[in-house]
């Protein structure tokens, strides 16, 4: 199925590009652990999208007969009944500022070692992501982040109303030189991100894709290992999405 522009009409007065990429995330979740991941791996859908805040709460249920901090059963001193308080100096530096509430359309992958532990994200661009420059030094330095904790990292950018080179910003907020520099004609893309680390010595692999209204998805590698890749399926998983959205 060729890509939509899902930001411009006539398919915007149709369907929301948030239900596109809510239901597109839940499929690419679906796919990786139905037909692609064993069970050393598991994927999840994290969608935050707007002022929409999604937090995972423990609750714990206090047990008022274990000891208080300061008494733990040797007569350690009484037991404080009101909080301690301060009063701080007024602050050095304050200002107003705007804070970049960025969305999240992301797909996550788990490896089994001792605990999950994250090992691939997978970064569906929101129109926010590439509004204002705090947005995008916001989206950047997470990327930037992940990979420098050895997480890879894929960013599909399927968005026609902003324009945006958030390859750029990410390789700013690395610091990269010159030789990753790169852009998209079309504006959207499709750029798979690893770091590897061997003898001591840190290398940057990328391979972008360039994107069209119109045009065919590609599938593109998605790293859990040094030596591991499966295949992303964005064809697939694109199709699948419009298909039950009754697109096309």
């Amino acid at each position: 199925m060729p890509l939509y522009d899902h930001f411009h009409p006539p398919l915007s007065l149709r369907k929301s590009w948030e239900s596109i990429h809510h239901g597109w995330a839940f499929v690419i979740a679906q796919r990786l652990n139905g037909a692609i991941l064993t069970n050393r791996f598991e994927s999840e859908s994290n969608i935050h999208h707007g002022s929409q805040i999604e937090i995972d709460l423990a609750t714990y249920e206090e047990d008022r007969d274990l000891p208080t901090f300061g008494t733990n059963g040797h007569g350690g001193g009484g037991v404080a009944t009101q909080p301690q308080t301060y009063a701080p100096p007024a602050a050095a530096l304050a200002g107003e500022v705007v804070m970049a509430d960025a969305d999240t359309f992301e797909i996550n992958v788990y490896k089994q070692e001792g605990g999950w532990k994250l090992v691939a994200a997978v970064e569906l661009v929101s129109p926010r992501n590439k509004d204002r420059s705090t947005a995008r030094r916001a989206f950047a330095t997470k990327a930037a982040s992940y990979l420098q904790q050895g997480v890879s990292v894929v960013t599909v950018d399927v968005v026609t109303e902003r324009n945006a080179n958030l390859h750029e910003d990410i390789a700013n907020a690395l610091r990269l030189p010159d030789a990753f520099d790169w852009s998209s004609p079309t504006g959207l893309s499709a750029v798979c991100y690893r770091l590897l680390r061997i003898d001591g010595k840190e290398r940057l692999e990328v391979w972008p894709h360039q994107l069209t209204v119109g045009g065919a998805l590609p599938t593109v590698p998605l790293w859990l290992e040094p030596n591991l890749a499966v295949p992303l399926e964005l064809e697939l998983t694109y199709t699948s999405t419009c298909e039950s959205l009754r697109i096309g």
